[in-house]
């Protein structure tokens, strides 16, 4: 007796991709609605089963479909925007001041069905991607019919899709609730990075996926000089700070994971970390040679991303299953590292396991989703065909195979893409779109070739400080009544240093450009002795807001530099139209008040002769937090023995010198 299917696939040579690396020569694939509901030999599977539909595969390879582990699908519209870089300057350069202008919902869903139709021709059936406005990724995402993770990214930079972080957990909220449970997309959240999100970022972006049982997306470990500011600052590496923050609690898929240990492996290991290695990209942007085999062996789910098409810049995973296993034995010297068979698991069953959906897809198995493709491997550049060793197959689609060989895609039992022809997206109208957007792309970058900010940028070694500076600073005729108060119990002093510090600001033409500001810092000790010597440059973006009447709440951008090159080189590459200079002695104390952290200077402004200024500092990517600290402030500055109505609105350089004696 034959029991009814939808769908019988025949003639084919079935890699199942299953624990076992199971395979049928004359293989056959049941599938009924959108589940596979058997695999087996051609012969078994006729006589069991009676389908509405049977296709002769003509002996091509039927097999999972790829998994792109790791990806930002809509930046595929800003493919070759930016090349040769490095990491921080293609990122903070052009990466991110181009999609704070140019980032929206229709960008994203355009960007998102661009990369689906390039994925979709190359084999890829689901892919896990981080990106803005992941909504709109989700619903371009399933109109292409394709399966995928999509992670909201929630970072402490403004965003695109949010002003600050808080509005970002809350768009993630909102999207994994929303989608949860949805045939093709699973809802996640995606800490961009330990060093783009605080501790309190990673621990309530944990706590919202374990609340909801969906995966956690992260870059982790991926430079060198990620790796040493991480030492550097907290004094562990990466791996083991992200885990204190609670991180791996929730079901955690790292992107990367280039610079880590043995130790940082078994952690991973022991918190079924999956971990997305991203050949192309890393190799492009010199980041490194991740320890994949190593990370096999030691029992970690691998799999494969192709990263952003802005960094990579294709799609092909074809290219970067070949990539995987020729880094491998390159950097090992072992040409028995990462065979074929083990590079296509890691794009296929290993790299569903990676992003925590091994139970749906990942290999052709009864029960799992119908997610499959059908690769052509006796195309001029795959044949002959050896049969004497099983393996032989897995090496002729790693080894030989290219995207273009794939015909035929299908997801969730639905053809994506028959006999090379795209069934749910119209290809032409999607590559005219994309020519709109280049130009208008080109536009803004041609213009912004006279950014002083970029120039900074270009440099190296930017970093973004927060957003929001709570800043209060009044007159101080006598020290004597702050000092004493500054002793009480009610302030914990944290570290307390003397400065000798000499600014020197550029201005230019155009006010938008902010400033620039060049300060030698001298760290003195009691008896007057100069210790060490820091010089940095601070690019100060325009004020965005100030709250009155007590001038404590100021917006705006800040971008801290080493200062590596002599005053007269940065004079002479960023053409200042004027400069102001300042000399101050300050004393700075690193202080808790109400459990509160802030920054309490005591400046003798000598050049020009200005007098004597109190003031408090704080600084917060938070908005929330910020409203609070400003409070806090005009508190702090009364507990010191000033009065806050008093405070001095203008920064320093504004400030009119003083008169001098008869």
């Amino acid at each position: 007796m034959t029991e009814a299917v939808d769908i019988l696939l025949t003639n084919a040579v079935v890699l199942t991709m299953d624990d076992q690396y199971t395979q049928y020569e004359h293989g056959c694939v049941a599938i009924k609605e959108d589940m596979i509901y058997a695999v087996g030999d051609e012969s078994v599977l006729k006589s069991q089963f009676v389908a509405s539909e049977i296709i002769d595969c003509a002996g091509k390879v039927l097999m999972p479909g790829l998994i792109n582990a790791h990806t930002h699908a809509p930046m595929v519209l800003l493919r070759g925007l930016a090349d040769d870089l490095r990491l921080d300057v293609w990122l903070m350069g052009y990466m991110m001041p181009v999609e704070r202008e140019f980032v929206s919902p229709d960008f994203v869903r355009l960007g998102t069905k661009l990369a689906c139709a390039e994925m979709i021709r190359s084999g890829v059936t689901c892919f896990a991607d981080m990106y803005y406005f992941e909504e709109h990724i989700a619903k371009a995402t399933a109109e292409a019919g394709m399966r995928a993770v999509c992670s909201q990214t929630v970072l402490k930079f403004p965003s695109p899709d949010a002003a600050y972080y808080e509005e970002s957990l809350a768009a993630a909220r909102k999207f994994i609730h929303d989608w949860k449970g949805h045939r093709l997309i699973v809802p996640s959240v995606a800490p961009h990075a330990p060093y783009t999100c605080p501790p309190e970022i990673l621990r309530a972006c944990s706590e919202l996926a374990v609340e909801f049982d969906v995966p956690l997306h992260i870059h982790l470990s991926e430079t060198n000089t990620e790796v040493e500011n991480m030492r550097n600052e907290n004094g562990m590496p990466v791996v083991p700070y992200v885990k204190k923050q609670r991180l791996f609690e929730a079901k955690v898929l790292a992107a990367h994971c280039v610079h880590i240990d043995d130790g940082e492996i078994k952690t991973l290991v022991n918190h079924k970390v999956g971990v997305a290695h991203n050949p192309s990209s890393n190799l492009k942007l010199a980041s490194g040679f991740a320890p994949v085999n190593k990370m096999l062996n030691m029992g970690l789910n691998v799999g494969i991303g192709t990263d952003g098409a802005a960094s990579n810049n294709d799609l092909d995973m074809f290219e970067e299953i070949r990539l995987a296993a020729f880094i491998a034995k390159a950097h090992s010297n072992d040409p028995t590292v990462l065979p074929a068979q083990t590079a296509l698991a890691m794009a296929t069953n290993l790299g569903a396991k990676a992003l925590h959906i091994g139970q749906l897809t990942g290999s052709l198995e009864a029960g799992k989703r119908a997610d499959l493709i059908l690769v052509d491997i006796n195309r001029l550049h795959n044949v002959p065909r050896f049969r004497r060793d099983r393996n032989n197959i897995y090496a002729q689609i790693v080894y030989a195979g290219h995207a273009n060989d794939v015909s035929d895609v299908m997801v969730n039992g639905k053809w994506l893409m028959r006999a090379h022809q795209l069934l749910t997206l119209d290809e032409e109208a999607l590559l005219l779109q994309a020519s709109s957007y280049s130009q208008q792309i080109d536009a803004f970058l041609i213009e912004r070739e006279h950014s002083v900010l970029s120039k900074l940028i270009a440099i190296g070694g930017a970093t973004e400080e927060e957003s929001f500076e709570i800043q209060l600073k009044v007159r101080l005729a006598d020290r004597s009544a702050a000092l004493e108060a500054i002793r009480m119990p009610q302030i914990e002093i944290l570290h307390h240093r003397t400065y000798h510090e000499f600014d020197t600001y550029f201005n230019f033409d155009d006010p938008a450009q902010g400033r620039i500001r060049y300060r030698e810092d001298e760290l003195i000790d009691e008896s007057g002795k100069v210790l060490s010597v820091r010089y940095r440059l601070t690019h100060l973006g325009q004020e965005r807001e100030r709250h009155y009447p007590s001038d404590v709440l100021l917006s705006r951008s800040r971008f801290l530099a080493p200062a590596v090159h002599s005053l007269r080189f940065y004079r002479e590459y960023f053409k200042p139209a004027s400069e102001l200079t300042i000399e101050k002695q300050r004393l700075r104390w690193r202080v808790l008040f109400q459990g509160t952290e802030f920054f309490i200077n005591m400046d003798n402004i000598t050049s020009p002769n200005i007098g004597q200024f109190l003031e408090v500092k704080s600084r917060t990517w938070s908005r929330v937090d910020a409203e609070r600290k400003s409070q806090m402030a005009v508190e702090l500055i009364r507990y010191l023995g000033a009065a806050p109505e008093a405070a001095v609105a203008q920064e320093y350089l504004s400030i009119q010198p003083t008169a001098k004696p008869e």
